[in-house]
């Protein structure tokens, strides 16, 4: 199965994680630690091998 990565299609909500994001220089705001691990898009994230949303919310994986 291959998945795509998208923008949370609410886009307000996007916004407001997005924006969480910047105020917290590029880190994930949902996680505690800042490592290169947590960086927006998170390694947890990107590892993640099912459909959903990233821990955040702000980016859904689909499938292709």
């Amino acid at each position: 199965m291959s998945l795509k990565i998208l923008p949370n299609p609410d886009k307000a909500q996007y916004d407001e994680i997005t924006q969480r994001v910047i105020e917290n220089d590029g880190y994930c705001p949902c996680m505690i630690e800042k490592t290169p691990d947590t960086k927006c898009m998170c390694k947890a994230f990107r590892d993640q091998a099912v459909q959903g949303f990233c821990h955040c919310g702000r980016f859904i994986k689909v499938t292709a």
